[in-house]
């Protein structure tokens, strides 16, 4: 989604026009233009206040790659993400997803202590108890079950397991088959 109302933006999407098709929700920040366009978090900033103006609740991604994990550097990438991500935001009204890129796709999974303890530090920068939080990497029909009964997991944002009617039906009706 574009932060501008309107305008000649080939390949983006405004906020307007996703009213009119009855869309609540708009992803910002995802891990892919992140990699290849280069968003930076001033422009997710932008995308996430603009949908905040216009009545969209925006899903605000933070993660950190593989690289910058081993380097001991993922705190302090998601930390930055989540300060300039959020800053100007009405926090009560959006989401944050964070999504270790290097999960995303690739079968590995963060293990749901380690998304746990992230997903807290998150609410704490944030500043906002109230903050709603999802994972997204690798959720599955055969993780969903340990993730959800983290305390600071508040729900799953679903990528490749979506493609599969019976994957999805398992993890959206997780709570069902307890």
């Amino acid at each position: 989604m574009h932060w501008e109302d309107n305008g000649a933006f080939t390949g983006e999407i405004s906020p307007t026009m996703l009213l009119e098709l009855n869309v609540r929700y708009a992803i910002v920040g995802h891990s892919e233009p992140r990699k290849y366009f280069s968003e930076s978090d001033e422009q997710i900033n932008l995308r996430a206040r603009s949908a905040q103006a216009n009545g969209l609740i925006p899903i605000v991604c933070v993660g950190e790659t593989f690289e910058q994990r081993e380097r001991g550097e993922a705190e302090r990438v998601i930390r930055r993400q989540v300060e300039q991500g959020l800053e100007k935001t009405i926090k009560e009204k959006l989401v944050v997803a964070y999504e270790p890129i290097w999960a995303i796709g690739t079968g590995k999974t963060c293990e749901a202590n380690e998304a746990n303890r992230i997903c807290g530090l998150i609410r704490q920068w944030a500043e906002c108890p109230d903050l709603i939080i999802q994972y997204g990497g690798s959720v599955k029909p055969g993780n969903i079950d340990e993730l959800m009964t983290m305390s600071d997991i508040d729900g799953v944002l679903v990528g490749g397991a979506s493609l599969d009617p019976n994957s999805f039906a398992r993890i959206s009706n997780y709570e069902k088959l307890k």
